[in-house]
């Protein structure tokens, strides 16, 4: 026996639905659709088992199997679905309220293309008209079932999910719908999905975030260690090419992460921040300002110790003496304690420019380098590296170009020795180096915004980086729970409906 025969079973019940597919109290029940499938299997594996085994047959009857059972779940999915209302328009409540206005039923079910996790389908609902002209009818049935521009919750998550991760694009998630769960979305499908979803995704990612803060900080003061916990604050810009009428622009996109460590420095989680150009950073500064805020707010133990480790850029230092230097307590209104760090490792970049300057490409450049970020890291040590630079300066006699780079970067050790007592931050368990916000932007932008040939308008870059940011934090199922539990119910009227009505939704 072949497997054309179980093969084209199985491709009958994968093929796309029409309105004539759709069950019906006359068509066959739940338990007709699931012995059918149950025979399809069942020639699947007989087919299997009558010929020899290989491993390429091998891999078609999974492939086989997998479609079998996407079948059998799409009509189990559009049955269920089709009887979720009742088969008599005339037993469901005939008025009905939504945003305030009043509906009145009709007397007739239209279909509607739906598309779920198990491919697409078609959904009868019943309709409701609204009593003022102009305004669109109302599907009580798509409002309880969640459905998102035709999209079921399970697919809608999926398919921005996989448009989230690192590496994706549009035709690459696409493909994967249609592998995966048999669905033919186009791109303009795809973009009305995922921006609704981001949009809604976005009023909860705050919440989120901050519970999974004081998470992790409970799990740190549970610690051991002789450090206090620390919580490590930290921003940066990325350049982000912008689409515009004529060819391309590059703008500084921006980036934040909050971080907690336990009393051993061990990093136990972070989560992400990351918004589209704009001037000033406005949404950052307030996102930001927020989590912290609201962190500190819910944060009843012993304080932790806060810190803030960037590089010295224009918005990075101005957030920290605009908002954080004078930032007070929520509840107690004290003045909150902050350990400003200049990254290390951006320091570090200062004392080779000072070695190259001095000592030209020569092994005295790369001895003394490393001798002085040594220095560094010992009580005093800037103090000491700008003394030794300072000292080689008088013996050497610098063209207009070497000298400019020599005041540039002993400048920046100079004006900045404040904040680079990296032998204190070690010693209390701060981190030195903002690698975390480093690394964020090449996890959140880089590896997703800035593939090959992207190009990008402020507003769809931000609908991936609110789904990015929220699944890097490893709150995307906290967060689409909290959006799907909030998405409120028409009000129905007029008739006892078979379930417990839900709140209506609020103008």
């Amino acid at each position: 026996m072949t497997l054309s025969i179980p093969l084209t079973l199985v491709m009958a019940t994968c093929t796309a639905p029409c309105e004539s597919d759709t069950p019906s109290p006359r068509d066959r029940s739940l338990d007709d659709l699931c012995t059918a499938s149950r025979d399809q299997l069942q020639a699947l594996v007989d087919a299997f088992r009558s010929e020899p085994i290989t491993p390429a047959r091998t891999q078609q009857f999974e492939h086989d199997v997998q479609n079998a059972l996407r079948g059998l779940g799409r009509h189990v999915v559009q049955y269920t679905y089709n009887h979720v209302e009742p088969a008599a328009i005339a037993e469901q409540p005939r008025h009905a309220q939504f945003a305030c206005e009043r509906y009145t039923r009709v007397g007739a079910k239209t279909p509607q293309n739906v598309w779920t996790v198990f491919g697409q389908l078609v959904v009868r609902r019943i309709g409701y008209r609204p009593s003022q002209a102009g305004e669109p009818m109302l599907f009580p049935l798509a409002h309880r079932l969640g459905l998102i521009h035709g999209a079921s919750p399970a697919l809608a998550a999926r398919a921005c999910q996989f448009l989230a991760e690192a590496g994706s694009n549009q035709q690459r998630v696409l493909a994967r719908l249609r592998t995966d769960h048999g669905v033919g979305w186009g791109v303009k499908k795809l973009r009305q999905v995922s921006r609704a979803v981001s949009d809604e995704m976005a009023e909860y990612r705050h919440d989120a975030q901050v519970d999974q803060l004081v998470a992790w900080l409970v799990a740190a003061g549970a610690s051991t260690g002789r450090h206090k916990p620390v919580v490590c604050v930290g921003r940066d810009g990325i350049t982000l090419r912008l689409r515009m009428t004529r060819g391309s622009l590059y703008e500084v996109a921006s980036t934040g992460t909050v971080s907690v460590y336990d009393r051993r420095g061990t990093r136990l989680g972070t989560v992400y921040l990351a918004y589209a150009p704009a001037s000033g950073q406005p949404a950052m500064r307030g996102a930001l300002t927020a989590i912290i805020r609201d962190v500190l707010t819910r944060w009843e133990g012993p304080l932790p110790r806060w810190c803030y480790v960037t590089d010295a850029g224009d918005n990075e230092t101005g957030y920290y003496d605009d908002v954080l230097k004078g930032m007070t307590h929520p509840r107690t209104q004290q003045v909150l304690e902050w350990v400003r760090v200049v990254d290390y490792y951006h320091a570090s970049e200062r004392v080779w420019t000072l070695a190259n300057v001095l000592f030209g490409g020569d092994r005295g450049a790369v001895g003394w380098a490393k001798k002085m970020l040594k220095w560094m890291l010992q009580p005093g040590g800037v103090n000491r590296v700008l003394h030794s630079a300072a000292a080689f300066r008088v013996a050497r006699t610098l063209t207009r170009t070497q000298k400019k780079e020599y005041d540039r970067a002993y400048a920046y050790l100079r004006n900045r020795m404040g904040h680079m007592d990296y032998a204190r931050y070690r010693r209390v368990g701060v981190p030195l180096g903002s690698g975390v916000t480093e690394a964020a932007c090449k996890t959140v932008f880089t590896q997703r915004l800035k593939l090959s040939g992207m190009r990008w308008t402020k507003e769809g870059a931000q609908v991936i980086l609110n789904l990015r940011v929220i699944l890097l934090s490893g709150v995307w199922d906290v967060v689409y729970g909290r959006v799907l539990a909030a998405r409120p119910q028409p009000i129905m009227r007029g008739h006892v409906a078979s379930e417990p009505n839900e709140l209506g939704i609020a103008a």
